[in-house]
Order: structure tokens, then C-alpha cells, then sequence
């Protein structure tokens, strides 16, 4: 974007999330989000389609409000129709195979649609294909429209790419994490604004000394973060390196066979599954390396959070993300995805070398500073600010 937009009164911006009060990197990021856009003055308010929980999960500026559209934490009452019958006589606006649609029953949906389409002013971000796609539908062009992709593009199953096609051009900007994903965008939507704006991650604490073996990982226990693969190419450089142990932090709905695999492996006492934690930045500080095995992502928060403590990362270069942030042998490692032996080897070079760690450790550090607040946050600013007067959002894609 070139030259700066023109100044206002604060902005009133809305977030539209699935689920505040759940965990999840887009839900924390959306957090920092919202809290830092109230640290500059600005009205802003989350609102929650469901409600399963008491309090967030993440920290929240004083400043902003919360709203819930469902509450649910009593229990998901049933639907006056099946979910057969309301996609054949209403016509469901979530597709089959977006990830979150089983929250999206009748009451649900018509409840979003029904609160989109009741607003008449400010920012509407919303956050994930299902938000994305009612709000492109129902939300009046008198709201400024902003569509966020926490994903990538590729990763969604054909019936949601489709809708994408047919309904993002909608949009007043379409944000994204990474430039792969912005070229995505740009080829299927044409001439809607594409803007990529990284997550930003606040800046760590404590650096690693190098002096613990301890490769740390996490995330949802998942089939998408392929902590399935990690933990055999743990077991493989860990046979030169009696000394080291994995801990690998989330909940999920694989912990069970997670730990079936590492039984299987013979990993009992040197690969542990923590759970959850509130305290990662003290145990990625307390870590020597971190890596990520993920078959594909957004952008990896928790990994930049890592190089923020100076850690060095080993990475299957999926898409997205990892590439987009790593250089190969300067930041850390990168290895073809779901290339286990290469992950080993990876793991294998960092946990027997402290000066290479060192070295890859203090780039990753001086990386993650290009994704602190400061340096994000005044490139939504500037988009908000854009789109709210009308004005044209230079470089961002070509004249139609």
C-alpha cells in the first residue's frame, strides 16, 4: 500500500468468530487482534456464534466487548428440522466439508444470518469459510466487508473451494496470512482487493540457552499437524542422542492413538504428550528446538513464537506458512512434507550440533520481529481506515 490513508474518528470494527470461548489459533489471534485495535481507540467488539464455555481461554483487552448469538452451554437443543430438511427447503449456506460445519444446525445458521443481516455501519471481519461465506450473502453493502483466511485456499475440500469462487468477490478485501495463498486467491477471485496481513505474534520472553535436550512441539492433537510422523522421526534421531526427549503440547482427538504409537515405537519416557498448558512461553524457552510436522497450515503462530525465543526450527515445508516465514539453513530447517526420514534427519543435525542451533536459534529470533504488533497491526489500520473512505488499496491487485 503506498502513501497513508486518510485519518478519522475511531473505527467501530466487529469480529465474528465460531467459538470465543474455545482454544485455537485463530481465536487467539483474533484476540490480539481486537485488543490491540482497542489499545489504539478504536470501538470493537468479538462476537461469538455459539457459547460452550464460561471464560475465554485467551487474554482480552478490557476494551472489548463480547457477544454470544447461541448459547450453548446447556447443551445443543434439536432442530425443529433434520439437517436433510433444512438443506432441501431453506438452503444451508455452509457447504458439506467445511470443517466446522456440524455447529451449523438450523438455529444456528439463522441466527448468523439473521445478525449479519441486521447491521448497517463500521467493520464486519469475519473469520472462517462458514462466517465468510453467509456474510458475503446476507451482510448490506453499507458494512465494510472483510473476509479473513486463517487456512489456505488448497486445503478445503472441492464444495467450499466452489463457494469461494462463486461468493467471495463479494467482498470489500479478502486478508490472508501468506503470499502463496494471496496468488491463490488473486487467480480465483480476479479483480477482488487480496491484501496478505501476517498474524502478529507478540514479542517472547526468555531466549533458549541451548542446555536442555528437548525437542518441543504443539498444537491440536490432529490429523493436520502430523504429530504422527513426528514421533517415528523423533524415534529415528533419537537413537544417536540418548539424552533427548519430545514433549508435544495440545489436546485433541488423536491423544489416544498417539500414545498407542508411541508405545509402538518404544519412545515410552522420551516422547510426552503434556496436554494443554497456559505456560508455553516458559517451556519453549526452556526447549533447545521446535519443530513442526503439520501436512498443511496458515501461518504457524506457535512456531514464530518459538524463533522468537531464539529456538531453531525443524519444518516439513507444507503448505502454507513454514516456507513463507523459514529460510532453509539461515532460520532453520526445512524438509520435503510428510518426508519422515528427512524430518529425522533434520531433528538428527540440530539435537547433535549446539552451535548450529545457536546460530540457526539468534535468525529465527531477529525473524519474528517482523511479525510483532507494531509492525501488523498498522497494516489493518491502514486497510480498515481504506476501505471505511473509499479509497483505493494500492498493489493489491490488478485494474479490472
Amino acid at each position: 500500500m503506498s502513501g497513508p490513508a486518510t485519518p478519522g474518528a475511531p473505527m467501530r470494527i466487529r469480529y465474528l468468530l465460531l467459538h470465543a470461548y474455545g482454544l485455537g489459533g485463530t481465536i487467539r489471534t483474533v484476540f490480539n487482534q481486537a485488543s490491540a485495535m482497542a489499545a489504539l481507540g478504536h470501538q470493537v467488539e468479538i462476537v461469538s456464534v455459539v457459547r460452550r464455555g464460561n471464560v475465554p481461554q485467551f487474554g482480552l483487552d478490557a476494551r472489548v466487548g463480547i457477544v454470544t448469538l447461541v448459547d450453548q452451554r446447556d447443551g445443543v437443543p434439536a432442530d425443529s428440522l433434520s439437517r436433510r430438511a433444512w438443506r432441501r427447503v431453506r438452503g444451508r449456506m455452509v457447504p458439506r466439508g467445511e470443517f466446522a460445519a456440524d455447529y451449523f444446525t438450523e438455529r444456528v445458521e439463522k441466527t448468523v444470518i439473521d445478525y449479519v443481516s441486521s447491521l448497517r455501519d463500521g467493520v464486519l471481519v469475519t473469520t472462517r469459510p462458514a462466517l465468510n461465506l453467509i456474510s458475503a450473502r446476507r451482510t448490506p453493502k453499507s458494512v465494510v466487508r472483510v473476509a479473513q483466511d486463517h487456512m489456505n485456499l488448497r486445503a478445503y475440500p472441492e464444495p467450499v473451494r466452489e463457494d469461494i469462487a462463486r461468493y467471495y468477490g463479494r467482498f470489500d478485501a479478502v486478508a490472508v496470512l501468506t503470499r502463496p495463498n494471496q496468488l491463490a486467491y488473486r487467480e480465483l477471485l480476479g479483480c477482488t482487493p487480496v491484501v496478505r496481513i501476517p498474524n502478529p505474534v507478540s514479542p517472547s520472553g526468555e531466549p533458549s540457552r541451548q542446555e536442555n535436550p528437548v525437542v518441543v512441539a504443539a498444537g491440536r492433537l490432529v490429523w493436520q499437524k502430523g504429530f504422527d510422523l513426528l514421533v517415528p522421526a523423533f524415534g529415528q534421531a533419537a537413537r544417536r542422542h540418548a539424552d533427548w526427549e519430545l514433549r508435544i503440547f495440545g489436546s485433541g482427538t488423536r491423544r489416544a492413538a498417539l500414545a498407542a504409537l508411541v508405545g509402538r515405537n518404544g519412545l515410552d519416557g522420551r516422547v510426552r504428550l503434556m496436554g494443554r498448558t497456559n505456560r508455553l512461553d516458559g517451556e519453549l524457552a526452556h526447549a533447545s528446538v521446535y519443530a513442526l510436522s503439520s501436512r498443511f497450515e496458515g501461518l504457524p503462530m506457535v512456531m514464530i513464537e518459538a524463533m522468537g525465543h531464539a529456538l531453531p526450527v525443524a519444518a516439513f515445508d507444507c503448505p502454507t506458512g513454514p516456507g513463507d516465514v523459514l529460510t532453509h539453513e539461515v532460520d532453520g530447517l526445512l524438509v520435503p512434507p510428510e518426508d519422515v526420514g528427512g524430518l529425522a534427519a533434520a531433528l538428527d543435525r540440530l539435537m547433535g550440533d549446539r552451535e548450529l542451533r545457536l546460530r540457526l536459534g539468534a535468525a529465527a529470533a531477529r525473524t519474528a520481529r517482523s511479525y510483532a504488533p507494531d509492525a501488523v497491526m498498522p497494516l489493518w489500520v491502514d486497510l480498515f481506515t481504506r476501505l471505511l473512505h473509499r479509497e483505493p488499496i494500492a498493489g493489491t491487485y490488478e485494474p479490472c
